[in-house]
């Protein structure tokens, strides 16, 4: 029987990786093992991606009107679901979340200084309003949660990664083409990494995963061990 250490009233837990190392779905089911809340910023970001290309918004050409919506764009999770479904405007924009559309166009919309900073703020805001966290994205670690109790880095090779966003492409009634995907994960780990605010990084002490031959339960299994361990040796 699993139990939760109930000793503390506070436990971050910040999962970074590239796209498609399998965060969200590690994340989440990592969330539910130790009774914690899940937060998928990634979700944050490609909420203002979907919002933006309702609007007809370009954010390689209308950086302006993309800040205009994320000021806007009063994100809020309903937390009573499982994922939390992610609100914006008053939209239920989860199931646009991973379109190939949203997809395409979400890494030049995080690469913006102003967006980041807001969307950061907004985690930070979600932290303190949920201290019990597993939180997932590209700068948890390093950037938004530094002070977390554990960080993990995932990562995965290419080809794995884009066989795995292809089957959720598919599991969601979407064509997709792994070759084509693969040629994205490598473009957008280039621009993520790269990128001046909130780089993809490994932070220092970040523990790091290499899921490319683990299965979805294994990742979990082995997170979870290594967090009730630190825990238990606080």
């Amino acid at each position: 029987m699993n139990q939760t250490p109930n000793f503390t009233d506070h436990l971050i837990v910040t999962l970074d990786g590239p796209a498609g190392s399998g965060k969200s779905a590690v994340a989440r089911q990592l969330a539910q093992r130790l009774e914690v809340d899940f937060l998928d910023t990634g979700a944050m970001y490609r909420g203002i991606t979907a919002l933006c290309l309702n609007h007809d918004i370009d954010p390689m050409t209308q950086p302006d009107k993309v800040l205009e919506i994320a000021r806007k764009a009063e994100l809020d999770f309903d937390w009573q679901v499982d994922p939390p479904a992610l609100y914006a405007m008053g939209q239920n924009l989860t199931e646009q979340l991973r379109s190939s559309a949203v997809t395409l166009a979400v890494s030049g919309i995080a690469a913006l200084g102003p967006i980041r900073e807001i969307l950061v703020e907004a985690q930070r805001k979600i932290g303190k309003a949920h201290p019990r966290l597993v939180t997932e994205g590209r700068d948890q670690g390093s950037v938004v949660f530094p002070e977390a109790e554990v960080k993990f880095y995932l990562v995965a090779k290419p080809q794995v990664r884009a066989k795995r966003r292809a089957l959720q492409m598919r599991q969601a009634g979407q064509q997709a083409d792994e070759n084509l995907i693969c040629k994205q994960i490598v473009e957008r780990d280039h621009k993520d990494s790269t990128r001046k605010d909130g780089p993809l990084i490994c932070p220092d002490d970040a523990v790091t995963i290499d899921t490319s031959e683990m299965t979805l339960n294994q990742v979990v299994e082995h997170l979870h061990q290594i967090v009730m361990q630190r825990l238990t040796n606080v």
